[in-house]
């Protein structure tokens, strides 16, 4: 299995709105992508200097179903509006 974990920090304008959109559109891609085997998507609660705002942890049977993934176009559609809402990310690729 291999799992993908992506940390984000939105930018302060519209912060909470964006946080709550991006979470639910990050939590209808298992239904879209068959190669996505899971997805767990959180928002911090620490809110301390070290904190992103987002987190998400998705897994796959391999490299094949994440490269998949990555350009599905339902994963775009998230990506895109991804890149305006936030200032910094972070990946983490692993096999399990």
């Amino acid at each position: 299995m291999l799992v993908h974990i992506v940390m984000f920090q939105f930018k302060e304008e519209n912060k909470e709105a964006n946080l709550v959109q991006v979470k639910a559109m990050l939590n209808a891609l298992p239904s879209k992508i068959d190669t996505l085997k899971s997805m767990e998507v959180g928002m911090d609660i620490s809110r301390s200097e070290r904190s992103f705002d987002l987190v998400l942890v998705s897994k796959f049977e391999d490299q094949e179903g994440l490269n998949e993934y990555a350009v599905h176009p339902a994963h775009l559609e998230v990506v895109s509006i991804i890149k305006e809402v936030t200032t910094l990310s972070k990946v983490v690729d692993y096999i399990q």
